[in-house]
């Protein structure tokens, strides 16, 4: 929309921003019917009924009202000690730890706490859709860094030093990841932390999917000598506990840092849903029997799908962690979007395209084995038919 004179009135950083390609293709999809859905990563599963009861409890008992900007302190509480568990770091739940509305909004105010315009912010690539956007949004330069098929799509800490300039400011991190299902091997965590110590930069670890992790517990960087000063830790309950639609992640960080997100957070979103928070502390108590029961499912899932594609053809490396295959298509003779649009038409079977994850996506497509094995195991068949017959 313009102006009378021809000046719009969108900002121009908003106006560089496309929308998403996750999105936009499941509007799509959401036009037709008796699809099944490979697109969105949402898990299939219900939210495990002790954790609805918490929120349920939460609401009869009045709990309706505004929490501290920081979050409350049970749940900060259990999130220290779980972190603490889970990673052998510790946070004081006072000063370090941020409970905010999903890790979409973590990562949003961290970085418009810590970029300056102009400042270049790194990210490993096929990446989440929202990464380099919020790096635009702060007004900084989204930086990416290819990764390869042949390495598994995991980081190599020499692609990160060939992109460091005198203007980065940090790097992102997520592993396991969105959309390839990648890990980054402890080694590399250490190759890495060694460049991001040597060239004072920060880190922002996206662990949201860390609990889903099929070969051993996923290390995290913020666990390296020296990195838990200059690391951003994110994590969030809608993957591993199917939690969605509840909205709850949380941030941990050093106290100067988790201060300027407060700042940034108190005056855009002022505090997380008081029963989320109330659900999300009762999935840290007592929720791990289920979330590994869905993790055993996923692990099921995926070594049906990694078998069936790779015996088509579409190669694809076995991830060790999320819920997201990611097989080359280049055997078809289509490009991603050709792929995922025609699969879409011809046999109602919806994944995303490669590219919806940043040009190096191409030749790809995102496949989310959170759906039921019934049908996944439809979803073969018609995927079968559908790549014999280009």
């Amino acid at each position: 929309m313009k102006t009378a004179v021809g000046k719009s009135r969108v900002a121009d950083h908003v106006q560089q921003i496309p929308r998403s390609g996750i999105r936009d293709f499941f509007d799509i999809v959401q036009s037709m019917k008796d699809v099944i859905s490979m697109s969105v990563g949402e898990p299939d599963f219900v939210t495990p009924w002790h954790i609805r009861e918490a929120a349920i409890y939460a609401l009869e008992h009045g709990k309706t009202g505004y929490t501290s900007n920081l979050g409350t302190p049970l749940l900060r509480q259990q999130i220290a000690r779980y972190v603490a568990e889970r990673h052998g770091v510790s946070y004081d739940w006072q000063r370090e730890i941020l409970v905010t509305v999903g890790v979409s909004e973590a990562l949003d105010i961290a970085l418009r706490a810590i970029i300056n315009p102009g400042d270049e912010v790194l990210f490993h690539e096929p990446c989440y859709v929202s990464y380099n956007p919020s790096v635009v949004l702060a007004h900084g330069k989204a930086v990416p860094i290819a990764t390869r098929q042949i390495d598994n799509f995991t980081l190599r800490a020499d692609d990160v030093r060939r992109a460091i300039t005198p203007r980065t400011r940090a790097l992102m991190l997520n592993f396991p990841c969105n959309p390839t299902g990648a890990v980054l091997s402890r080694e590399e965590q250490e190759k890495i932390a060694r460049l991001c110590i040597e060239h004072d930069l920060l880190v922002l670890t996206d662990e949201i999917y860390c609990e889903l992790s099929y070969s051993g517990a996923q290390p995290s960087i913020v666990s390296v000598p020296g990195m838990r000063e200059r690391t951003i830790y994110f994590n969030g309950f809608s993957k591993a506990y199917a939690m969605t639609g509840f909205r709850i992640g949380y941030v941990c960080a050093p106290p100067e840092l988790t201060e300027a997100m407060l700042r940034v957070h108190q005056y855009a979103m002022l505090c997380a849903p008081v029963v989320s928070q109330e659900a999300a502390a009762e999935a840290l108590k007592n929720g791990a029997p289920a979330m590994r029961h869905m993790r055993d499912e996923y692990r099921r899932r995926r070594n049906f799908l990694a078998h069936h594609f790779n015996r088509l053809g579409l190669v694809c490396h076995e991830p060790q962690g999320a819920f997201y295959l990611f097989p080359n298509i280049s055997v078809t003779g289509l490009t991603s979007r050709e792929f995922a649009v025609k699969l879409l038409e011809e046999k109602k079977v919806a994944m995303v395209p490669g590219t919806a994850f940043g040009p190096s996506g191409e030749g790809f497509v995102r496949c989310s084995y959170a759906t039921a094995m019934e049908q996944l195991e439809v979803a073969v068949e018609r995927i079968v038919d559908f790549v014999n017959n280009r």
